[in-house]
């Protein structure tokens, strides 16, 4: 399923709400870590696109479980995995950049770095597509403390940029 983001800020807030009302759908509640992590990293990336392109964007995701699924089932699968993407019209590759302490951006990739289980980004027609995964059955972990200051992070002040 996927969602077509103009460039302007308001649509964060607009894609925010979408992935939550497909996640409520699934019959993942709002509160469950997988929920609020995953809506995170959907204003992460289309803050990105949004900000460092102002082209439009699509956001994607991919949801474990299908329409003819029930609920039950698809909490069964605990290996179910969530895929999340967000495709530009730039070609420029996300690339890393240094923040101070004091900066109040420039920590978006970073953040998917460590929330994310997986992520990465492929060349996607004359664009690019900045994609993560979670998967249903991982806990917060170390990478959650690290995100929200609780922790070392590899990357210590290198922050990445999308473009």
């Amino acid at each position: 399923m996927q969602l077509e983001i103009r460039p302007d800020p308001a649509e964060v807030g607009r894609a925010r709400q979408w992935a939550r009302s497909r996640l409520a759908g699934l019959g993942i509640e709002a509160d469950e870590p997988l929920a609020e992590t995953l809506v995170l990293l959907v204003s992460e990336l289309v803050t990105n696109a949004v900000v460092h392109t102002g082209r439009p964007a699509v956001l994607r995701l991919s949801l474990p479980g299908t329409v003819e699924e029930t609920a039950q089932e698809a909490e069964a699968d605990e290996s179910a995995t969530v895929r999340l993407e967000v495709a530009d019209t730039s070609s420029r590759a996300p690339v890393p950049r240094c923040v101070g302490s004091d900066a109040t951006g420039g920590r978006g990739l970073a953040l998917v770095d460590c929330l994310a289980d997986r992520w990465g980004w492929n060349a996607e027609g004359s664009g690019k597509s900045i994609w993560c995964e979670l998967d249903r059955c991982s806990q917060a972990g170390e990478g959650a403390a690290v995100a929200y200051g609780g922790g070392l992070s590899a990357y210590e002040d290198l922050a990445f940029e999308a473009v």
